[in-house]
């Protein structure tokens, strides 16, 4: 539940918003981490095309945080619709995806510290899709994970001062951005103040904190991270409802930075990719089963194609499985990954 801290004052007894987390030593030694990899990403991004791989990298973004809400488009599909060009989808998704895009591009306008601001930018996310957009809900929602309720947020009428002293915590709060962000993230989805679309903004305003405080983290795909580990991070939710301490939140949440900035920083790695699986990966413009990149690549051997091309693109971390926890599954497919979309980038025509 939500936690307060009451302060005395003279004779009288203030009571101020105080969410419940504990830092523990493993969240001391991961922002650590963090700092350590951030300014070795900052260097690079430095010599590297900065609006090329802001434009990767906010597709992926995009993708990854509809991904965890259900929409199934892929990154070429998101590419286009960035493009202006047509795609054959559910106009539904469409629309998320036209949303997304623009309100990630609208980034820079948003002040992280203003409860309007993030109104706006919901009315902006949600526009078309559900009629309150834009405004706290005024009826009860929950957290689901598919058909399973994780939480039932709180009532309806709480909404309003809840969010109001989330805020006012948010403007006062002395500890560092890395875990006031993942603490407002949390607190945000515990509230869940929107009748739909309260995962995208919970993420949306994490990215938004950060990159007041670092730029350049405003480009780093985390939510492609979190949603290629969404079980582990609905996982961290419950753990956090049930313990009334948003540590192991925090925790994940600084696992999906730091290993957003190792993926990130691999780029070092990728003059050794073999032929073969630069061939694969110019194949792979969309997601794609084993049997269409082999039919793709001309070859008819199962077992030659798995050793030479497949399985080093999986061990070199250009390629992922779009089913990690099901390898076996007739519905599995495969993608590009941040590092793979960066080789691609690279080549020569």
């Amino acid at each position: 539940m939500l936690a307060y801290r009451l302060w005395c004052l003279g004779p009288a007894v203030v009571s101020r918003y105080q969410p419940p987390y504990t830092l523990t030593s493993d969240i001391v030694r991961q922002i650590a981490e963090v700092a350590e990899l951030l300014g070795r990403f900052e260097a690079q991004q430095e010599r590297e095309d900065p609006l090329r791989l802001r434009r990767i990298n906010r597709i992926r973004t995009v993708t990854g945080s509809l991904a965890i809400e259900g929409n199934t488009l892929s990154e070429a599909q998101i590419t286009a619709i960035l493009d202006g060009r047509s795609v054959i989808a559910p106009p539904r998704e469409i629309l998320e995806a036209r949303n997304a895009l623009a309100v990630y591009e609208a980034l820079p306008r948003w002040d992280p510290l203003a409860e309007s601001d993030l109104r706006a930018a919901h009315r902006q996310l949600m526009h078309g899709l559900v009629d309150s957009a834009g405004h706290y809900r005024r009826g009860g929602v929950g957290v689901m994970a598919g058909r399973e309720v994780l939480h039932l947020a709180l009532p309806a009428s709480q909404v309003d001062r809840l969010m109001h002293e989330l805020f006012g915590w948010l403007r006062d709060s002395p500890e560092h951005p890395l875990i006031q962000s993942a603490v407002f993230h949390y607190e945000f989805e515990f509230i869940h103040p929107f009748d739909d679309g309260n995962g995208r903004m919970g993420r949306l305003w994490q990215t938004l904190l950060l990159s007041r405080w670092r730029p350049r983290l405003a480009h780093l795909p985390v939510e492609s991270l979190v949603h290629r580990h969404q079980a582990a991070y609905y996982a961290a939710l419950q753990a956090s409802n049930e313990h009334s301490d948003s540590a192991p939140f925090i925790e994940f949440m600084l696992t999906m930075i730091r290993d957003a900035l190792r993926e990130n920083l691999s780029p070092q790695a990728t003059p050794q990719a073999a032929p073969q699986v630069i061939e694969l990966l110019r194949c792979l413009d969309s997601e794609r089963s084993r049997a269409e990149l082999q039919s793709a690549l001309g070859l008819a051997d199962r077992k030659s194609f798995r050793q030479r091309y497949l399985q080093p693109a999986l061990d070199g971390g250009w390629i992922e499985p779009t089913r990690p926890d099901h390898p076996s599954s007739p519905a599995q497919r495969y993608r590009r990954t941040g590092l793979g979309e960066r080789l691609v980038a690279g080549l020569a025509p």
